[in-house]
């Protein structure tokens, strides 16, 4: 059953990358990176499930950290504003 989910999951991940590589605009590409992380995660915690090896758990909080930080600088950068504002 965790096979099917990982496989699914690896799935939309691939469908993100779709959408980054011809989104139409930067606000979808940066949604798309925000969701790719998500699943990321999803991914981490069903291989912590599936193995047991429990630095997994760190990888996808790290991972969430990292994706809402550059999803908070990107939007920065649209809106033309810096970072300090």
């Amino acid at each position: 059953m965790i096979a099917i989910f990982l496989y699914i999951l690896i799935g939309l991940s691939f469908l993100c990358f779709i959408r980054v590589l011809y989104g139409p605009t930067m606000a979808d590409r940066m949604v798309a990176i925000d969701i790719f992380g998500t699943i990321v995660a999803g991914i981490c915690a069903l291989l912590v499930i599936k193995t047991g090896r429990l630095f997994l758990i760190d990888v996808a909080i790290a991972w969430i950290i990292l994706s809402f930080i550059g999803t908070i600088a990107l939007a920065k950068y649209l809106t033309r504003k810096k970072l300090d504002e």
